[in-house]
């Protein structure tokens, strides 16, 4: 076990699988008490029992992340049981190619629900969990955009590119209001990763495809995003706030 997180609290959503459960192993491994918020349950309570069973500390809690209550009680039950909060990661995401398209193929109510989930759940923990950072003194919020967000694809997704752009302001709001009390606000952007969000959609094709477009040569693993989170949530980046880190294998560098 590390130290780099010891003392902190972190509250991490969709942190039931990919590159959240990866996160929330990692931060705990370095000291970080965990609150899991995430949609399945089994899934949040699997995450749990891999913490605990390394020794750590956890707390999974349910809910729906687009949803104002939800949230509110996942904060509310965090700083409860651990005694306030330090860390917010704002991962949760929905990726549904299918129903996301062009905005000349994509009905309102997948519009709705992918804003709601992708941008909206930010805007939740942020407003509920900020006043936590404040009464701790400081903190480190850390936000999941996407290279969606920065350059344009033939693919349209046209409402998770929207969210993400929304994250990428919000993030440097945040950063500049909150700057007096301590508390720092960043954004990452990962390329194309290994994830179960992405599985469905990552064809032998598709890969060949990603593989041959990305200048490392390969498609990321959660476990490198997860580790630039915990770079974010720590004290090595205590002077950095209202960033973008860009995380995709030089894809957009090309």
């Amino acid at each position: 076990m590390g130290d780099r997180l010891k003392g902190r609290t972190a509250l991490i959503t969709g942190a039931g699988m990919g590159i959240g459960r990866e996160a929330a192993v990692l931060f705990a491994r370095e000291g970080a008490r965990i609150v899991i918020g995430d949609l399945d349950e089994k899934a949040a309570r699997e995450t749990a029992r891999l913490i605990e069973e390394a020794g750590g500390e956890a707390l999974a809690v349910t809910g729906d992340v687009a949803l104002e209550a939800d949230v509110r009680r996942m904060v509310e039950e965090g700083a409860r049981r651990f005694g306030g909060l330090h860390v917010l990661y704002a991962n949760a995401g929905v990726l549904w190619k299918d129903r996301d398209r062009s905005v000349l193929e994509t009905d309102e109510r997948w519009w709705d629900r992918v804003i709601a989930i992708n941008l909206k759940s930010a805007f939740w923990l942020t407003k509920h969990g900020i006043p936590e950072l404040q009464r701790a003194g400081g903190g480190s919020v850390i936000v999941m955009g996407s290279v969606s967000a920065l350059v344009g694809f033939t693919r349209a997704q046209d409402a998770y590119t929207a969210a993400k752009g929304g994250l990428i302001s919000l993030t440097k709001s945040l950063a500049i209001q909150f700057a007096k009390d301590r508390i720092r606000c960043n954004i990452i952007h990962p390329g194309i990763v290994d994830t179960p969000l992405q599985a469905p959609y990552l064809t032998e094709a598709i890969r060949k495809e990603f593989v041959t477009g990305i200048p490392l040569g390969r498609i990321a693993e959660p476990r490198e995003i997860a580790s630039v989170a915990l770079f974010l949530a720590g004290d090595e980046s205590s002077y950095m706030t209202g960033a973008e880190l860009v995380v995709d294998g030089g894809f957009t560098a090309g």
